[in-house]
């Protein structure tokens, strides 16, 4: 059994040689092997050497600068297609795994086979090193077909069902790219986790999370506005920013999974944008 794992970087060299670590350090079943693929997105740090000089296995591939996160991992993604894995796993480079982790996923994926239930992708959950609290992994939808980020979910022990999930660690069936291929070209940089999970879900595939924290990683994400602190050219900017706000790419999304908060969403997006002091005040 072949397990394809995908990252791409930019600038954070040390990083991503912890990551590669952590992968170098896995436990896994003796009829398991890993073949790593890596997009460098035209780092000025050295990353790319780096990696090559530390870990001669890994297939590196360069970026021209522009592709961020989605388009690195589209890139790493279609090289990584010829290898016919049985898996592919999606693993952000700040993502520091514990030596079970892919014998969990794969354990959680065979778990879902024996039930006779559909093909699975596996989720991990992954804790922030600063807090222990939970920062990435997969979520619960509201029942009505409106879009408001989800919850969390999460079991130390019990196999537990989402929506939509984080690729932070992410094992996806070769099975569920042929039928509905990689991250779609829509997105830039965010939300093309949550589009690929959602559209494997309507596909008719199963979405769980795996027991347990299968590794950390820090959400630096912070708020997704721009204080009133900044000038309204500033607050544009990031409006229309792929890491940002990413106007467009976001209402496609929403239209294409949640119709139903789509006014709203494009209601939200100008309130942050024009009157941020709503959110200074009163978002935590």
């Amino acid at each position: 059994m072949t397990i394809a794992v995908l990252l791409t970087t930019f600038n954070r060299k040390q990083k991503t040689l912890t990551c590669l670590e952590s992968l170098q350090r896995q436990v896994l079943p003796a009829d398991v092997s890993l073949k790593i693929f890596l997009t460098d997105d035209a780092s000025k740090d050295g990353t790319a050497e780096a990696v090559k000089n530390a870990f001669p296995e890994v297939e590196v591939f360069n970026g021209n600068g522009s592709l961020f996160w989605a388009g690195g991992m589209r890139n790493t993604w279609r090289q990584a297609l010829p290898s016919n894995s049985d898996f592919y796993l999606l693993l952000n480079d700040d993502t520091l795994l514990k030596e079970n982790a892919i014998s969990i996923l794969l354990q959680t994926e065979a778990y879902i086979k024996n039930k006779r239930l559909k093909t699975a992708i596996v989720v991990g959950s992954t804790a922030d090193d600063e807090t222990g609290e939970l920062s990435y992994g997969g979520r619960k939808l509201n029942a009505n077909g409106t879009w408001d980020g989800g919850t969390f979910i999460h079991s130390e022990t019990e196999y537990v069902f989402c929506d939509v999930a984080n690729a932070n660690i992410l094992l996806v069936p070769a099975e569920v790219v042929k039928a509905i291929g990689i991250l779609s070209d829509k997105f830039t940089h965010g939300l093309a986790d949550y589009d690929y999970t959602l559209k494997a879900k309507k596909a008719g595939y199963t979405l769980v999370v795996a027991p347990g924290f299968l590794g950390t990683c820090i959400d630096d994400h912070g708020n997704n506005w721009k204080s009133a602190n900044t000038t309204l050219k500033e607050r544009i900017a990031y409006l229309k920013s792929p890491k940002g706000l990413a106007y467009k790419e976001y209402l496609g999304f929403i239209k294409e999974h949640f119709p139903k908060s789509h006014t709203s969403a494009y209601i939200k997006l100008w309130m942050k944008t024009l009157f941020p002091i709503i959110w200074d005040r009163f978002k935590k």
